[in-house]
């Protein structure tokens, strides 16, 4: 089966492309060897090509940035992914896309499920969510991951940088009223393994919005005291993890606002997976450990 990565050069992407196995005829392009707002070109590959499945690993998540720069994110989480979506109806080719929980305003008491109805705060999660419509409205085969606070081995992300401010600073101040889950690039990853297999073998899972995180629930400051305790041992730093103090999100103020309640129903995706989501605390020791090694 051949499997079309885009934006291998990503976080997210270099974990797809190191864990999908050897098994499928696997294509793996990073933006310097394809730019998905190029529709031209993009349409040009995917007919020569002639993928099963494409998986969408490229988009624009620098946040507080898209606010100044609203045309530049549409054209990659929007308008390219309509892009791609129409092009997966054409070839009879199977879409993975990932979007965000940062779909959810944040004001409700509990975790959104798939049923909610989105209403973003800010210009990326509307371009994230104008991406999904797009899809949607295509007609393709596709399967959307909504995923939470993504960290992981590679690229930039709030854990990597929690670990370098800690060999610099005396200190942090971290946000502690916005809630959530730290999801892994390894656990995305491993589900969209799965999800291939389960492609591949004729049975693919029911088409649609699946929201993947771990179980449980924390916030900033809970993450960046549980990462340096994990890795005080191995990393010199100059503080421990009792010298990161709470703050209000009004104490850290960002050009785009943030949902306050990001946790994400996982009742849905887990009816369909051979194995158990894992709790935050867990998925989050497995990154620091490779965070360690890296």
């Amino acid at each position: 089966m051949k499997v079309l990565l885009l934006g291998a050069n990503g976080q997210l992407g270099k974990e797809l492309d190191f864990t999908l196995n050897e098994d499928l005829q696997l294509i793996s392009l990073p933006r310097s060897s394809l730019d998905i707002t190029d529709h031209k070109v993009t349409e040009d590959l995917i007919k020569h090509e002639k993928p099963s499945i494409i998986i969408n690993a490229a988009a624009y998540t620098a946040v507080d940035k898209a606010e100044s720069e609203q045309e530049k994110a549409d054209a990659v989480n929007h308008l390219a992914v309509k892009n791609l979506a129409h092009l997966a109806k054409e070839h009879n080719a199977w879409l993975i896309h990932y979007s965000t929980d940062y779909v959810f305003e944040g004001t409700k008491q509990s975790p959104y499920t798939e049923q909610d109805t989105p209403n973003p705060l800010n210009i990326y999660g509307a371009t994230k969510l104008a991406g999904e419509n797009a899809i949607i409205e295509s007609g393709c085969q596709f399967l959307i991951f909504r995923t939470s606070w993504v960290m992981g081995a590679h690229g930039n992300n709030f854990a990597k940088t929690i670990l370098r401010l800690a060999k610099e600073k005396k200190e942090l101040r971290i946000v502690a009223d916005q809630i959530g889950t730290p999801t892994s690039t390894s656990l995305i990853a491993s589900v969209t393994q799965e999800a291939i297999y389960k492609i591949k073998a004729n049975a693919p899972w029911p088409q649609g919005i699946y929201h993947l995180a771990p179980r449980g629930k924390t916030n900033w400051f809970e993450i960046a005291q549980r990462l340096i305790r994990y890795t005080e041992k191995s990393i010199p730093f100059r503080l421990t993890a009792d010298d990161v103090y709470p703050i209000s999100t009004s104490e850290y103020p960002t050009a785009a606002k943030r949902p306050l309640n990001s946790l994400l129903e996982t009742d849905k995706i887990q009816s369909v997976l051979s194995f158990t989501l894992p709790h935050w605390e867990d998925d989050i020791a497995t990154l620091a450990h490779e965070l360690i090694k890296a």
